[in-house]
């Protein structure tokens, strides 16, 4: 049996979505099956996701995939490379999964792994740090690195993001000596934060920008039929939509009162990002005023939203694990239940059905799920209704099961 994983956040689910799931389906063949490994509450670019995490993942397997698997939390708000490392390590804990399967701009999966080759050695390593230093962005650093051992056609698949993600995929599975095969499909359709609403697959930034300026209905049309039914049931219970705006004041208020040591134990890289985050918070009356102070060329924008969120969920990067301690479900049906009992005889993690499950691990999985239900308790307090943020969430409810 052929079994495909896909690392998803469905930030909302929409057609592109489902193109990659039908597509990836019809690879694998008639007895395949889809195991996702979704982001939880909070999302990679830094921010909260539009709807929570159970709701999405009910919208997954509604719409094609068999099986939804948790990312926590430390791998769900990091970069490209440790979001990409960290979905590749449960897949690889079920036992059970075959192909890694991914949206491309390039759809080609041998040129992706020549790049991921290259970028893991050393010799690449040399180049990278030899540029780093001349003040671009690490993204064009790594171009420049890059280009001393590819040639332009391969370097040219670092300009886009889904290839950029792609090659992360292609090592980690490299790094970790993974038996599972990549296979990806041509993204189609709008690019990765395009902002506009197109008919056909439009990007996920559409939608949210669309709720976001209040146009409801038009972002509902370009949801998958069950992601907007969903939506309905989340805004009709004042769960959605849910945008991290609402907890500015909280955010900023938590900024203010950290001290520059505390600042600086965000700064993974000790490059002085966090001095000028610290000195923004001072001032700024917005979050859009502290990351507009904070910028440089250097430094992407989506890196100062991880790092603010991070001082506001009380994450630590030092503190981040360096491998899963459980796989936790979020959703199934019929096939998914299936697997699971497949994985109870040959997953390599412990695996979560219930959150009473937790209390019989060990402290680093109980860390960090305490830790999870920390920051859920945090992200429903941007619920549109207020008296639907009741606390402790992460301990009462179980997957959906369909």
């Amino acid at each position: 049996m052929q079994i495909a994983g896909i690392i998803i956040e469905y930030n909302p689910m929409h057609s592109g979505h489902m193109h990659l799931l039908k597509e990836t389906r019809a690879r694998l063949g008639a007895n395949g099956a889809i195991i996702c490994v979704m982001s939880g509450n909070f999302v990679q670019r830094g921010d909260f996701a539009v709807l929570g995490k159970l709701p999405r993942a009910e919208a997954a397997v509604r719409s094609g995939a068999d099986l939804v698997l948790e990312l926590p939390l430390p791998w769900a708000v990091s970069s490209a490379e440790r979001f990409a490392d960290g979905g590749v390590q449960a897949l690889m804990a079920t036992g059970l999964v075959t192909h890694l399967a991914f949206g491309s701009e390039c759809g080609d999966a041998a040129a992706l792994q020549r790049v991921a080759s290259a970028l893991v050695s050393e010799v690449f390593s040399h180049h990278l740090k030899r540029e780093l230093p001349l003040g671009n962005s690490f993204a064009a650093a790594r171009q420049r690195a890059a280009a001393a051992l590819l040639p332009p056609e391969d370097v040219s698949l670092l300009s886009a993001p889904n290839n950029i993600l792609g090659v992360e995929y292609c090592k980690s599975l490299l790094l970790h000596h993974s038996a599972m095969q990549p296979l990806t499909v041509p993204r189609r359709g709008a690019a990765h934060d395009d902002e506009t609403a197109r008919e056909e697959h439009p990007s996920a930034s559409a939608l949210r920008a669309r709720l976001r300026n209040g146009e409801r209905d038009a972002a509902m049309v370009l949801m998958t039929p069950a992601m907007a039914e969903i939506y309905r049931r989340e805004e009709d219970a004042g769960r959605a939509p849910v945008f991290g705006n609402i907890c500015e004041r909280a955010v900023l208020a938590r900024l203010r009162s950290m001290t520059e040591a505390e600042f600086s134990m965000l700064d993974e890289g000790r490059e002085g990002l966090c001095n000028r985050l610290y000195a923004a918070s001072r001032k700024a009356a917005s979050l859009e005023e502290l990351l507009a102070a904070a910028k440089t060329k250097r430094y992407a924008y989506a890196r100062l939203r991880r790092m603010t969120l991070w001082a506001y969920l009380g994450l630590m990067p030092a503190d981040f694990p360096k491998n899963l301690p459980y796989l936790r479900v979020l959703a199934a049906n019929r096939t998914g239940c299936g697997l699971l009992a497949k994985m109870r005889k040959c997953a390599v993690l412990p695996v979560l059905t219930k959150p009473a499950d937790v209390r019989r691990l060990d402290t680093a999985a109980r860390r960090l799920f305490a830790q999870e239900a920390r920051a859920t308790d945090l992200y429903t307090l941007a619920y549109p209704n207020l008296a639907a943020a009741a606390g402790g969430t992460e301990w009462k409810e179980g997957p959906v099961i369909l």
